[in-house]
């Protein structure tokens, strides 16, 4: 009210009543609302006069309820208290009747080492050392404080001095053991060692021992193969084969006294005697590698090799045969070390599994260290990477030379269509590798793949390519019909000799087989090579299914088996390269002018002629016979894939040219038609001699056809836009045009008026 009556100006004023009327409509508006809602409220009002009764009846039914909830809680809890104090009363109980237990226990040890002693039965005594050890100290501490606190002292003494007594008496007569060879005796005090907790002096005394064995067995398979005679049938592995036994006879002796060790100290102590094994085949593979270097002379032939490589003289040069047998030794003995590690892996990773069961993530991890240790810083697995590493600078060199030797020695066989070299270079790179993966060795497998894709790549590819670049020649009597006058002079002057020399064609012959056998070639290298990185696939996923391997092994060798894919399409261009040669050099020179002789035919004929092109072909069918001719020296010459592939550069070269000559033609409507019946004859034909349709390629040709046998110009618009149909115009309109001049009888001023 104070702010109306503040308002002195009219619009204000009238602003202000505008603002009250609405106002005074919304409060209407409510009022009518809750007028129109009474008749609802009166009813929940009288509903909730007769529900008064009620909720005074649940009023007095909630605080009996409340009352008989608190007497409930309070018994409870009186019963949970004396259920507390019984539970506290049955603990005592518990830990005075193991406290009495123990006592007893302690006299009973002690009784029973004594008599066990007396009649030397060692197992026995340990048991009672074994119950002694594992009582709980804090309850003999309690029961010293007692009144028997003398006699617990007096038993405790005895059993410690039984104690040291039966460690000295096991250890003495373990040794004994040993040096008689007595293994049950052996075995018998090894099982007494962890009753006294003594778990690692027992499995490094039977290591010792083990050790001793494998130590003597070594030395003689060593000196069997010292001995062996180079006639013997097993004499070029001989090294490889000792190997063996000395990983068989190790794996032998851990799956007889695994249960042992399993039984007797508890998981996780294999490893530890697996450990110590370790060593000892450690010492004795040394010896057999260092042996295997002596006697095949091993380092001085990779020194020969690295001399040859860097400087590549013929003098000195190893013979790439002599190094045959000795890489698939090494290869083998890598092969057998490989196996022994899986197997001592896949053992003490068992074994661990059942303590890691329950261990925290610190132990596993450690666990995992100490294993990973053992297998691949082992001075075995050095060795074989050694091996392996002057292996692989060998290997590389034998697949050179030996790549090297089949392209020198290459002939054609008749009648073949390849060479000899492709078999022979792909024989070797398949022999490199496939040695290189029977080592088993991952790191040796992708470097072999990789050298033998640089052979592959580099040096066998640039021979064919060389081989290629020298081109496919023409015939001295092509020289002739192309009259090319260096050939005329050749005939000249073989004829004023009296004879025609015919040296050089029998050499032109030579050399248009040899390029015809290099295509084949090349394109044989590209299946190759697919086929070899297929193969390849399959034998590392037998490779990886073994456990050999992990995520960051299976990316190295898609990656270098990608790279022979990759080289396989090298080959594919090079086969490219030589069909455009080939081409451009056999087929184009006689083609043009084949077709170029079609502008001498005239279609600008009438029906006299016309019934004589039919009686008389004066075209296509010599056409198709030269065609013919052309192509039969190369349908013998070249293989099924690459004839069809110069079958198709051939199609496309005719359709090009005979779309260049019916555009300098003339046509008359049998004109037309007589080109048409030409241009279904060469498709039919060509058709029959090709694997794949060929129709795309005459497409624009086929249309030519159509508008030339046209009766009248308007008659194209049945054929066009909206009317065409299923058919896809490959002619512009501007092109449409430009054949439809081709007609004489077409005027040029309705071809303009075409809307197209």
């Amino acid at each position: 009210m104070e702010l109306l009556e503040g308002l002195t100006e009219i619009a204000e004023l009238q602003e202000a009543y505008t603002k009250l009327c609405s106002e005074e409509k919304e409060v209407e508006v409510e009022l009518e609302a809750l007028v129109g809602q009474q008749s609802s409220l009166e009813g929940k009002m009288v509903a909730l006069h007769r529900m008064g009764p009620n909720l005074q009846l649940i009023e007095g039914d909630a605080k009996q309820l409340a009352g008989m909830i608190t007497f409930t809680c309070n018994l409870a809890e009186n019963v949970s208290g004396k259920v507390r104090q019984l539970d506290l009363a049955k603990n005592r109980i518990y830990q005075a009747i193991q406290r009495a237990d123990d006592i007893l226990d302690l006299k009973f040890c002690t009784d029973g080492v004594q008599t066990a002693l007396r009649n030397e039965d060692y197992e026995q005594a340990a048991a009672h050392i074994h119950r002694y050890l594992s009582l709980d100290k804090s309850v003999i501490e309690l029961s010293r404080q007692g009144n028997e606190a003398n006699v617990i002292d007096a038993n405790l003494n005895l059993l410690q001095e039984a104690e040291q007594r039966l460690r000295v008496i096991v250890a003495e007569k373990f040794d004994v053991a040993i040096m008689e060879g007595d293994l049950p005796q052996v075995e018998r005090f090894f099982k007494i060692f962890p009753l006294l907790g003594l778990h690692e002096e027992g499995l490094s005394k039977f290591s010792e021992y083990l050790c001793k064995q494998i130590a003597q067995k070594a030395e003689e398979n060593l000196q069997l193969a010292l001995g062996t005679e180079m006639s013997d049938r097993r004499a070029a592995v001989t090294f490889a084969d000792t190997l063996t036994l000395l990983f068989e006879g190790i794996a032998r002796i851990v799956e007889t006294h695994q249960p042992i060790v399993e039984t007797y100290y508890g998981p996780g102590q294999l490893y530890t005697l697996i450990k110590y094994l370790q060593v000892e085949c450690d010492q004795q593979a040394e010896k057999v590698v260092d042996k295997f270097i002596q006697q095949r002379d091993y380092h001085r032939k990779f020194q020969r090799v690295q001399n040859s490589m860097m400087r590549s003289l013929t003098m000195d040069k190893i013979e790439p045969r002599e190094l045959d047998t000795i890489l698939a030794e090494v290869t083998l003995m890598n092969a057998r070390a490989e196996l022994y590690l899986r197997f001592v892996k896949r053992r003490i990773t068992a074994d661990f599994e059942v303590c890691d069961a329950v261990a925290p993530e610190e132990v596993r991890q450690e666990h995992q260290k100490a294993l990973d240790k053992l297998c691949n810083l082992c001075l075995l697995s050095r060795n074989m990477q050694e091996l392996i590493g002057y292996y692989i600078t060998m290997e590389e060199y034998f697949m050179r030379e030996m790549v090297n030797k089949a392209v020198a020695m290459d002939i054609c066989e008749k009648g073949q269509l390849t060479s000899s070299m492709v078999d022979d270079v792909f024989f070797i790179v398949k022999k490199c590798i496939g040695r290189a993966l029977a080592s088993s060795n991952i790191d040796c497998l992708c470097a072999m793949i990789n050298h033998s894709t640089t052979v592959l790549e580099s040096d066998f590819r640039e021979v064919l390519y060389n081989k290629l670049r020298l081109g496919f020649p023409a015939t001295t009597f092509q020289d002739i019909q192309r009259g090319v006058t260096s050939a005329v002079n050749i005939m000249h002057s073989s004829l004023q000799h009296g004879k025609f020399d015919t040296k050089g064609i029998e050499s032109t012959d030579e050399a248009k087989q040899s390029f015809l056998v290099t295509l084949n070639n090349v394109e044989m290298c590209s299946e190759n090579l697919l086929t070899l990185k297929k193969n390849l696939e399959s034998d590392c996923t037998k490779l990886f299914s073994q456990g050999l391997g992990a995520e960051q092994a299976q990316a190295k060798i898609d990656s270098c088996l990608s790279d022979l894919a990759a080289v396989s399409n090298k080959f594919k261009d090079l086969l490219q390269e030589g069909l455009a040669e080939l081409n451009a050099t056999a087929i184009k020179p006689q083609i043009k002018p084949w077709i170029t002789a079609l502008l001498s035919i005239s279609h600008n004929i009438e029906e006299e002629e016309f019934n004589d092109y039919e009686a008389n072909d004066p075209w296509v069918q010599q056409f198709i016979l030269n065609l013919e001719q052309l192509m039969a020296e190369f349908k013998v010459g070249l293989s099924q894939v690459i004839y069809d592939n110069l079958t198709s550069l051939m199609t496309s070269l005719i359709a090009i040219e005979l779309e260049k000559v019916v555009l300098k033609s003339v046509f008359s409507r049998l004109g037309g038609l007589q080109f048409d019946k030409e241009l279904r004859s060469l498709v039919a034909y060509l058709t029959s001699v090709i694997t794949w349709t060929i129709r795309d390629k005459f497409a624009r040709l086929s249309q030519m056809a159509t508008i030339l046998n046209l009766e009248r110009v308007t008659e194209i618009l049945d054929y066009w836009g909206q009317n065409s149909g299923p058919l896809t115009w490959r002619l512009t309109p501007a092109e449409v045009r430009q054949v439809l001049a081709l007609r004489n009888d077409f005027r040029s001023e309705d071809i303009k008026r075409l809307r197209l």
